[in-house]
């Protein structure tokens, strides 16, 4: 569906946030209790656009906001905290409270947010992600990728970052290319060509001290931790150490997907995101509106 068709019909509102060196494009939907969603390296906001309607259905206010030197926002060349930029975005549209859904190093930092602001957030839900100070082996198939990667960023040729990405992080690796609809993966390579071919300054973020592996003792909010089956190892075994270390962690392993579940299967996403949160919100109400 085009933007701005979207946009009209789930009725947003784009807003620009003012942050210390930069400004944060910022799309706000709907009314209720608020998540924030952080999205993966490889994309921008509009990532979250299938999983978007399901989580305003079953009433949600919906805020995705993009990272600064993704998608429409801009940064100066200046050290920044994605943790305080969250924040910002917070107080910004005066929400006291919200629960993070990230994917990927979204994920990765609704963790370090929750340790480093836990009065902000209420809960955190990561979707294959790894968590600052942790480095779980891989296998070698994903060592050669990464290191493909690697070599490839040196290029700097976005095409080709494009496609391994793609192949990497959407098919799964090792997975065939035909696994996933072609739309999701032209999506992806669309906006990773983007990121990837963008002159845009970045910035450079400030990592959270000490890192979540060594305090997740502090991680009060309640967690639920995803990771697809075919994703790379380490999304599974991230999932299954938040569960035996934070407090209140859960891990769910989703079966025949990669990387980018909201943009395999939202509908699924969405309604173990809303049952999760229906508990941490108190309303029962909330509780499995999707397909019910």
């Amino acid at each position: 569906m085009h933007r701005s068709v979207w946009c009209r019909l789930w009725n947003m509102t784009e807003r620009r946030i003012a942050v210390p060196g930069g400004q944060l494009a910022v799309h706000d939907f709907g009314t209720g209790p608020p998540i924030v969603l952080l999205h993966a390296s490889i994309v921008n906001s509009w990532a979250w656009e299938p999983l978007t309607p399901y989580l305003l259905d079953a009433g949600y206010r919906v805020v995705a906001f993009d990272r600064r030197g993704s998608g429409d926002s801009v940064t100066d060349d200046v050290a920044y905290s994605n943790r305080a930029d969250i924040v910002a975005v917070l107080d910004a549209l005066e929400l006291d409270r919200a629960a993070l859904v990230g994917n990927s190093v979204g994920g990765q930092i609704a963790v370090d947010t929750a340790i480093e602001c836990p009065a902000r957030i209420a809960a955190v839900v990561t979707i294959g992600a790894n968590i600052s100070g942790w480095f779980p082996q891989q296998t070698p198939q994903e060592d050669a990728l990464d290191a493909e990667m690697e070599r490839l960023a040196a290029a700097g040729d976005p095409d080709d970052i494009a496609d391994l990405d793609v192949r990497a992080w959407v098919d799964g690796p090792g997975q065939p290319t035909d696994r996933v609809p072609d739309e999701i993966r032209e999506l992806v390579r669309e906006m990773d060509r983007e990121l990837a071919a963008s002159d845009h300054q970045r910035g450079t973020p400030i990592p959270m001290e000490p890192q979540a592996a060594a305090q997740l003792d502090r991680l009060a909010a309640p967690l639920l931790a995803m990771a697809g089956e075919l994703d790379f190892s380490f999304a599974a075994a991230t999932a299954r150490y938040l569960e035996a270390n934070a407090p209140h962690a859960r891990a769910v392993l989703i079966p025949g997907v990669a990387h980018m579940i909201a943009l395999e299967a939202p509908a699924e996403l969405a309604l173990l995101i809303t049952d999760f949160l229906a508990s941490v919100w108190n309303d029962p109400r909330r509780e499995r509106t999707i397909g019910s």
